[in-house]
């Protein structure tokens, strides 16, 4: 490790006394960084805090389309506009393969996007990518709007899903970008706020989706469910008007060789008493390191080869984790869920509201806990209790009163409360942290890839399980999930690490030493 950073700093400085002061400025940096605390990074960089926050928020247009795309089925004009008229069951109904596709097809176009923001984002930089995400986004929610223009049902199903897939596509910069954004540009100390808030984003666009919903679902018109496709417009616009200003990641700038560039971006976030060239050092040693324990430039197929597969491995997992504990189904179909058990269309939505609003809290508890508790404690635990809430959710639907109902609405209040305080936040924590620096962006793509298509396989798979022309399981779908969570949390223990604290050098070293998991947490550097 010596030695490599020995080369960086000779390729970077002259003189032997230039040498020996670059490496005194990157022991001083390394120990800013450990002794920095949150307080001071919200007190002293605000600007750092705002564009964290501005990258983030990426996450809140991925959030809006993941929750309104269960929610909408609750809508009875969308159920009309786009379904027949049941009349054993006396309601508009979307026949269930239509309605897998309608779920689906965003999903597919998550699975593209991803490896296209990972190409952007690496040749061009991470503020192009936004933007090609933004310009895809905008194209998907205009095409949702006008799509029931032509009043012909079949017509109005193709370019619904035409344009679902469209947006799909942004959405999957969305996913990607966020995370990979906000972590290069995190202290040490607030990389688990920073990726936590991503999770928040996410958060907030399914509560401002519910929130739509109850405010317009009830609606005899197709502006029932237009609006809230509308309300998508804000996202894009959002982050146009600060996008000019949005200062490039130094990570790309210095893996580009753009110095001067990098040192720029550094005190533009940091101040301009930054120690920048102790900074860019920093990630130049890190990205050297990298780069000699590989003998080819970084590709996603690098991301399964050596040290990298058990990181890339790690990076998947999570978001595996995520879908076996049910999240779309309590999540995303909560609305239509409460309206099958029986509780009336006002109350559902509203219930709805309730479910995110919880969960909002719950990832605000996370912001704390990512630092005390840790990563892996916090996610061990998150998983042993949702599994337990879906196991009740099963049981509860075998008991056929009123009251059984609101419990099992209850309980999904809870499961949101603990989802993003656990799975939901620390899950991007720990992927901006396992991901490696050269190969962050391809790493982050299979996450989102990932996501993609456990949310393809589940969406197909739900309105199986659910719709009264089908399955029409209820709360006995807790069962599966909480079957599958099972299995889950038994993978958890041995794959989840605790990178609390550490620095992506100090990462890099205990992958390559080949630590379990399991033993990052307590491992010691000689």
């Amino acid at each position: 490790m010596d030695d490599k950073l020995d080369h960086t700093l000779e390729a970077r400085v002259s003189g032997v006394e230039d040498v020996l002061h670059a490496k005194d400025a990157l022991r001083q940096d390394n120990q800013v960084e450990h002794e920095l605390t949150v307080k001071q990074v919200l007190t002293q960089h605000p600007v750092l805090v705002w564009w964290i926050f501005y990258w983030a928020m990426a996450g809140v247009g991925w959030g809006f389309d993941a929750q309104v795309n269960g929610a909408m089925i609750g809508v009875e004009s969308f159920r009309r506009d786009f379904g027949y008229y049941n009349e054993h069951q006396e309601k508009w109904i979307i026949p269930a393969d239509w309605l897998s596709a309608f779920n689906t097809i965003s999903s597919v176009g998550q699975f593209f996007g991803g490896f296209l923001c990972a190409v952007v984002a690496d040749r061009i930089g991470r503020r192009a990518a936004l933007l090609c995400g933004l310009i895809i986004a905008t194209g998907g929610i205009i095409g949702q709007i006008l799509c029931t223009v032509s009043h012909i049902q079949s017509t109005a199903r193709a370019a619904f899903l035409i344009s679902k897939l469209i947006l799909g596509v942004g959405l999957g910069f969305y996913l990607t970008i966020a995370p990979l954004a906000s972590s290069e540009f995190s202290p040490v100390v607030f990389r688990g706020i920073a990726s936590a808030g991503v999770q928040f984003g996410i958060g907030s666009g399914q509560l401002i989706a519910n929130g739509a919903i109850a405010g317009f679902g009830e609606g005899a018109t197709s502006w029932a469910y237009r609006a809230p496709f509308a309300i998508q417009l804000f996202f894009p616009v959002f982050f146009l008007i600060f996008l000019p200003f949005a200062p490039e990641s130094p990570w790309y700038l210095a893996r580009r060789g753009k110095r001067e560039e990098a040192k720029k971006s550094l005190r533009r976030m940091f101040g301009s008493n930054v120690d920048a060239d102790a900074k860019l050092l920093t990630i130049e040693a890190t990205i050297a390191e990298e780069e000699a324990a590989r003998s080819e430039s970084g590709t996603l197929i690098d991301c399964f080869k050596g040290t990298n597969l058990i990181r890339s491995i790690i990076s998947m997992y999570i978001f595996c984790c995520q879908h076996f504990v049910g999240i779309i189904f309590v999540l995303g179909w909560s609305g239509y869920f409460f309206q099958l058990a029986g509780l009336a269309t006002s109350a559902s939505f509203n219930m709805g509201v309730g479910v995110t609003a919880c969960g909002l809290a719950g990832n605000i508890v996370s912001w704390f806990t990512v630092n005390s508790a840790g990563r892996r404690k916090t996610f061990l635990s998150g998983m042993g209790i949702l599994t337990t809430i879906l196991l009740l959710i099963g049981i509860l639907d075998f008991v056929h009163t009123g009251g059984a109902k609101w419990a099992q609405a209850a309980l999904t209040v809870i499961y949101s409360f603990f989802y993003f305080l656990s799975l939901g936040a620390m899950s991007f924590t720990i992927l901006s942290e396992t991901s490696s620096t050269t190969l962050r962006a391809q790493t982050m793509a299979l996450a989102t890839a990932t996501q993609a298509v456990m949310g393809t396989a589940f969406n197909f798979a739900i309105p199986y399980m659910i719709n009264p022309d089908q399955g029409n399981l209820k709360g006995k779908v807790g069962f599966i999930f909480g079957g599958l969570a099972l299995i889950a949390f038994s993978g958890s223990y041995f794959l989840i690490p605790e990178l609390k604290d550490r620095t992506f050098d100090e990462i890099d070293a205990m992958f390559q030493r080949r630590v379990p998991p399991r033993k990052m947490g307590s491992y010691k550097f000689d």
